[in-house]
């Protein structure tokens, strides 16, 4: 029988050891706290963020809201981080595949990267092939926000602040950004996103960690069990732009609506899997658009009994094999990254939302809030 979250957490705090790795334990609600991480090229200071609530540890970079480290205890209260991601600043710089970060001011692609809003046609910043990806060659997770850290109640936090100028990246209007890390009692993870504008755009803000649940650098995660709540998808072109069809999953191997390990069928001759060398596709959620933050999915590796459950209102997740890592990162753990040593489960609007009218639509005026939550919840 499987150890509950609040078990491993009590029995860890009461004495129960593990040589060399670490054990849960209970935090005691304090303030985040800072230190310098490194220096941009310019000069900008980067800092890094420790926090710790409800016997999850999660480090955070002032630089794309970056996700660092996140560690959870397995059930037998051993921690690992299960966040893939780098040990110093100038490998993100460099060449990271968006570890950890968050990403705006459109995640996932716009096709040839061009909308039409209002009558107007918008060229945006092309960085993937002839698409714009995940906001453009210079997006959120490129630049250094302003952090707070925080302690409310039971509560211990993060709120950062990034404003996009009109233009940048080929984006109209001014966008405020707000996105706020919350780490409860209980250590589960939320993400609150928020934004306004002085023009009409454009917004879809996600969050981009790479998950294994055995650990960064511990092997693939084709063995992790995956279902997620969702009996359609959105299929995509060779270059990963929805067709703008909502298919059905059964007899696909897109069908996670009851849990399956992540390769069953990901080597299976499929053209789509072709097209993504793997996994790479947006589901459309049964539940759709919600008031509040409703389960989408749930990871689970059997190896360490460690689960993630995701809640989100947005209407789609993007679910990504970790297909292009290829065996030229090193990790913080000292380990190479190869093909399928991670997943990402992205919550979102469709891709290419602003050039299918028939997609949830992703345009933000002046005078109203974009608002969005994702709540991770783990256990073991």
């Amino acid at each position: 029988m499987e150890t509950s979250r609040r078990t491993v957490i009590a029995a860890a705090a009461a004495g129960l050891t593990a040589a060399g790795i670490g054990t849960a334990h209970a935090s005691d609600g304090k303030k985040p706290v800072r230190e310098l991480f490194g220096r941009l090229a310019d000069g900008t200071k980067v800092h890094r963020w420790s926090l710790e609530n409800g016997g999850t540890r999660l480090k955070v970079l002032s630089y794309g809201g970056i996700v660092q480290s996140l560690e959870i205890p397995d059930r037998h209260g051993r921690y690992r981080n299960v966040a893939l991601g780098f040990g110093d600043l100038a490998s993100y710089v460099a060449s990271s595949p968006y570890f950890g970060a968050l990403i705006g001011r459109y995640g996932n692609r716009i096709g040839k990267g061009r909308f039409t809003l209002d009558g107007t046609s918008y060229q945006l910043s092309v960085n993937d092939g002839v698409n714009s990806l995940h906001g453009g060659a210079k997006g959120f997770d490129k630049h250094v926000w302003d952090v707070e850290g925080f302690a409310s109640g039971s509560d211990v936090g993060l709120v950062l602040h990034y404003t996009s100028i009109d233009g940048e990246m080929g984006y109209p209007g001014t966008l405020r950004a707000k996105v706020t890390y919350t780490l409860t009692r209980h250590g589960d993870w939320r993400i609150d996103y928020e934004a306004t504008t002085d023009r009409a755009t454009v917004v879809n803000l996600t969050s981009h960690v790479y998950w294994n649940l055995a650990g960064e650098g511990s092997g693939s995660v084709y063995d992790h069990e995956l279902r997620i709540a969702a009996s359609r998808y959105t299929p995509v072109d060779s270059g990963l732009i929805p067709t703008g069809e909502l298919a059905q999953v059964a007899g696909t191997p897109f069908d996670f609506r009851r849990a399956k390990t992540v390769g069953r069928d990901i080597r299976v001759a499929n053209q789509q899997l072709l097209y993504g060398k793997g996994i790479d596709h947006n589901w459309v959620l049964d539940k759709g658009i919600t008031a509040r933050p409703e389960h989408v999915a749930t990871l689970r590796d059997p190896s360490s009994g460690r689960t993630l459950s995701i809640a989100s209102n947005e209407p789609g997740l993007q679910f990504y094999s970790g297909n292009f890592l290829d065996g030229t990162l090193v990790g913080t753990g000292g380990h190479i990254y190869r093909q399928g040593d991670a997943l990402c489960l992205e919550t979102q609007h469709f891709p290419d939302s602003p050039n299918h009218p028939a997609f949830p639509s992703t345009v933000l005026r002046p005078g109203q809030t974009y608002r969005t939550s994702t709540v991770h919840t783990f256990g073991a």
